[in-house]
């Protein structure tokens, strides 16, 4: 009460209407929008791109409250007036959290939290007053905005509810609501837009509503904890006092007499004081994480560089021995200045990253090799100097697992570029001068916290237990897990990936889901690390590993998640059992075993080019299984430490450190997750010339998107695509899936940014140098196949059925092996023509036969039981490109010079779908291209000396057919 001496109250109103006011009117918008929608437009905001009424019998919220008047206009002006009950509930609850409960001085939660909710209300204008009808980009990023800044709002209000535990509740139920209703909004809006099934977007519109009404519900809350509040207007200043506690010095003061130690963890975590010191501390351990894991990362793809030029072994693998330089601690006196010198090191390691600025590919190579030398060399003799200091210990290895997790979201918001890597530039999307910067900046920053602990080999052996060969070998396994895995969110999507109609995981959304799972590991590496290297949780985890290589689909990929889960949850127990040995033992025998594993995985594939490759022809079955065998030898050292490291108390800061590392792993999940939804496909995809019934089809050996000077080439390559209309494209040399590709998808980018369906051959699994289809038109159909190949390299194929204005046209892509292999190659031409001839409908061939014109094998692909013709029969300039037609009109045929992107042409063919007028019967007879009509004709802009490198070449102009 204020004291009449303090003047005479104007005004007095009971903070909870406040939080009432706030509720009814935002409800009252919302469900005033859809009841009007419902009367005056009904049919029209259930329709969706797929299915209107009675399909789709209930709108969604941006149908409702977006796209038709009155309903918009009602929503609006009931947000408007929700804005202010809105901002003044912000502001009491940070006056309840900041000023009027017993906060520590200091405490920079309720700014943080205050601000949040400030910034919320904004972005809620921004898509409110900005409709998708309007603008659909800015309303995404407004939208996606409001969205990731739910997560520190809901937390924030949870860690600093006032012990009220009616409140508490209704909140904790609220946020488990709104964050589950998360998983079947995504699983039915994947429904609706990607398998188009009919009445899922119905359901997704309801889980859409409910994300609304918990929203609002959960600010409703407030209500209760206000009630003991009043906002009177007087004519002088008063100041309020209260003598609540926040609900987190609650737990943590409870915390301190319960037997659980979990409690006890949770609650010193989140009565933890916020510090911007302590978290810029942990963001730049996280970010010297990714600085290696995008060294070590870009390593394979440079070094591959030079054996693919050399079509065998160039000289150049050698470099991916630099990674075991931390032999060189064996001497003592060295091992010592690395120890408390890392951030020296670490500098020097920005050498792979600076790499970029040389164009020269070998300096370039030499370069990353300099940069892993010295990243691995400094954080094996960090890890050695931490082991004494759990915090400091702590601190590396979640900075190094966050690190590659960063990695990993960076690629996922790069279409699996990472945009630090030294094959980047401003060009084709790279960040580097950027990367480069902050790198300098969080290794002089980690360098402030560092102290001595060099120590020596003598040390060492403090603490140490069993052989160093345990801890060596399973640290060798995690390493290559970890790098081969769950480097990209899409590696093991690719393995599980089986065609169309889709019948499991995708690239985007699902990467999320990867990364998701990597978050949990690392969670229960921190907090359970007992049990994650347990014997139990290993034969979850070799079971996760048989269930990913076994099947595909969605049950394959079931098993790729536990693996990621388990390798993400082994790093801290494996890392400190490792550090307990001599640095240049362990560190440097791991990274000599991982370096043997990482060449088996490349020999299973590239068997035909390297010595002693039959051995492991196709046997990633052996790969897998040598993987985990390594990670058993690590389980059992990290038991044997475990058991006989005496309990030492908890360091006081310990658990104070991890909050940050919570912080920054959230932040990252909620990134990944916005990321998932920008980059969600449209499938709405429109060919270049559908008024002319056009279809434009092509054929690249695309070189594994690394251009003849080392850049990656995914953007000059979307370049001449888009510029030549080329609305199906068969792409060849295409699986990047692998350590030596850096773990990428080229196909990814291509997709997205020229708008087609994708198709990705048959995974890294298969062992083939890759196949992929992009098409403007919807496949409705895809297979993928493995020809005979009794002595050389796999040869993939893709057979996929699209809707081509209506009408369903075959499509079939094909790599054929190698010149050497005459058997396999025979051997594959008849599976192929067997393929063709199979097929009812009319059909394209686009295809690397390694075949002459009229002779040999060309003969089985032009055959009659393939009943297939070749574009132009004339073009005896060919060798390995091919299109091959049937049962469609043929019109044009084009060869367009490759410029520096790779080592192969583009050939071209246009046809004619669905035109009664032309029907599907060809001729050889050629015609000028004045007699062709304006929407067939290839684009002029590459006539003469054309574009960039590209022109028409070989006979200088397209040909055109009657």
């Amino acid at each position: 009460m204020v004291k009449e001496k303090d003047g005479p109250v104007a005004f007095s109103l009971n903070g909870k209407w406040i939080s009432w006011a706030h509720t009814v009117i935002a409800l009252a918008g919302f469900i005033g929008a859809l009841i009007v929608g419902c009367k005056l437009h009904y049919l029209k905001i259930v329709k969706n791109e797929h299915y209107g009424y009675p399909q789709e019998w209930f709108p969604s919220v941006s149908a409702t409250i977006g796209d038709r008047y009155p309903e918009r206009s009602i929503f609006q002006l009931f947000i408007a007036i929700t804005s202010g009950p809105r901002f003044i509930l912000v502001g009491l609850w940070y006056l309840l959290t900041a000023k009027l409960t017993a906060a520590r001085p200091g405490s920079f939660a309720p700014k943080f939290v205050g601000v949040v909710g400030l910034l919320r209300t904004f972005l809620c204008g921004g898509w409110v007053y900005i409709t998708s009808t309007d603008d659909h980009d800015f309303h995404d990023i407004f939208m996606i905005s409001y969205l990731v800044c739910t997560l520190p709002w809901t937390l924030g209000c949870l860690a600093l509810s006032p012990p009220n535990r009616q409140a508490i509740k209704y909140r904790k139920v609220l946020a488990s609501l709104f964050f589950g209703t998360l998983v079947p909004l995504i699983y039915y809006f994947i429904q609706h837009k990607v398998h188009k099934v009919a009445g899922a977007y119905t359901k997704y519109a309801f889980f859409e509503w409910s994300l609304i009404i918990y929203d609002v519900l959960f600010d409703a809350v407030t209500a209760i904890e206000f009630e003991g509040l009043q906002i009177q207007v007087v004519d002088t200043n008063g100041l309020g006092k209260g003598q609540t506690t926040p609900f987190v010095d609650t737990v943590a003061e409870k915390s301190k007499h319960s037997s659980s130690d979990e409690k006890r963890q949770v609650g010193e975590i989140l009565s933890t004081r916020f510090s911007a010191g302590d978290l810029f501390d942990a963001a730049a351990e996280v970010y010297t994480g990714f600085v290696f894991w995008s060294i070590l990362t870009s390593l394979g793809v440079t070094v591959w560089y030079f054996p693919l030029w050399h079509m065998g072994i160039s000289g150049y693998e050698a470099l991916i021995m630099t990674s075991v330089a931390p032999y060189f601690l064996g001497i003592n006196p060295f091992q010592r200045f690395v120890g408390n010198n890392t951030h020296i090191f670490h500098l020097l390691s920005l050498l792979g990253i600076a790499a970029y600025f040389v164009t020269e590919p070998v300096t370039r190579l030499f370069g990353v090799g300099a940069g892993v030398f010295f990243t691995c060399l400094s954080y094996a003799g960090s890890f050695f100097a931490s082991r004494q200091d759990s915090v400091r210990m702590e601190a590396k290895i979640s900075g190094f697992s966050l690190g590659l997790l960063a990695s990993a979201v960076a690629k996922f918001a790069n279409h699996t570029n990472n945009p630090i890597w030294p094959i980047m530039n401003a060009d084709n999307g790279g960040w580097n001068k950027t990367g480069l910067v902050l790198a300098i900046l969080a290794v002089l920053r980690a360098a402030r916290n560092q102290t001595a602990g060099g120590g020596n080999q003598k040390a060492a052996m403090d603490g140490q237990h069993g052989s160093f060969i345990f801890p060596a070998f399973g640290l060798a396994g995690l390493l290559f897990g970890l790098h081969s895995m769950l480097s990209d969110s899409s590696t093991m999507i690719t393995w599980v990936w089986d065609g169309f109609p889709i019948k499991g995981p995708i690239a985007v959304p699902h990467g999320a889901y990867t990364l998701l799972a990597m978050g949990a590991g690392f969670l229960i590496g921190m907090f359970k690390e007992n049990w994650a290297s347990s014997w139990s949780f290993y034969g979850i985890g070799c079971f996760g590993t048989a269930i990913l290589y076994k099947n595909p689909g969605w049950l394959g990929y079931y098993g790729a998640l536990v693996l990621a889960t388990y390798l993400m949850a082994l790093v801290p127990s494996f890392i400190k059992s490792a550090a307990k040995h001599p640095p240049a033992r362990t560190f440097g025998t791991a990274f000599l075993i991982y370096n043997i594993v990482v060449l088996a995985h490349v020999w299973v594939v590239a068997y035909a080019f390297v010595p002693g490759g039959p051995l492991l022809r196709e046997r990633t079955d052996i790969v897998l299984t040598l993987t985990m065998l390594l990670i058993g030898a690590g389980v059992f050292s990290a038991n044997v430490y475990s058991q006989s490291v005496r309990q030492r108390p908890e360091a006081p800061n310990r658990r104070r450190f991890r909050s940050y590392f919570i912080y920054i792993l959230l932040t990252l999940e909620v990134l990944s997750g916005a990321i998932a939804y920008i980059r969600f496909p449209t499938f709405d995809y429109t060919p270049y010339h559908p008024e002319d019934k056009v279809l434009t089809a092509g054929i690249w050996t695309v070189h594994f998107a690394l251009d003849n000077d080392m850049w990656s080439s995914e953007r000059r390559m979307r370049d001449v695509i888009k510029e030549l209309e080329i609305d199906v494209i068969g792409l060849l040399e295409s699986d990047l899936q692998r350590i030596i590709m850096g773990n990428r998808d080229m196909t990814q980018f291509l997709a997205e940014d020229l708008g087609m369906y994708a198709d990705f051959g048959p995974g890294p699994n298969k062992h083939t140098w890759g196949a992929a289809l992009l098409s403007k038109f919807p496949i409705v159909n895809s297979t993928h196949h493995l020809l005979p190949s009794p002595v050389g390299e796999l040869a993939p194929a893709i057979l996929a059925t699209l809707d081509v204005y209506g009408e369903m046209i075959d499509v079939l892509v094909f790599h054929s092996g190698q010149e050497e292999d005459v058997e396999d190659r025979r051997l594959q031409s008849e599976g192929i023509a067997k393929l063709m001839g199979d097929s009812p409908r009319p059909l394209i061939l686009l295809s690397y036969l390694v075949s002459k014109p009229l002779k040999g094998n060309y003969n089985t692909y032009v055959s009659e039981q393939s009943r297939m013709k070749d574009i132009d029969p004339t073009d005896w300039d060919r060798w390995c490109e091919y299109i091959l037609y049937r049962d469609i009109k043929r019109i044009g045929y084009a060869r367009v010079s490759r410029s520096t992107i790779t080592d192969t042409e583009i050939q071209v063919g246009k046809f004619v779908v669905g035109d009664k007028e032309v029907g599907t019967e060809s001729t050889n007879r050629r015609v000028k291209e004045r007699e062709v009509r304006p929407g067939w004709r290839f684009p002029d802009m590459f006539k003469g000396k054309g574009v960039r490198g590209h022109h028409y070449h070989v006979f200088k102009q397209p040909r055109y057919f009657a």
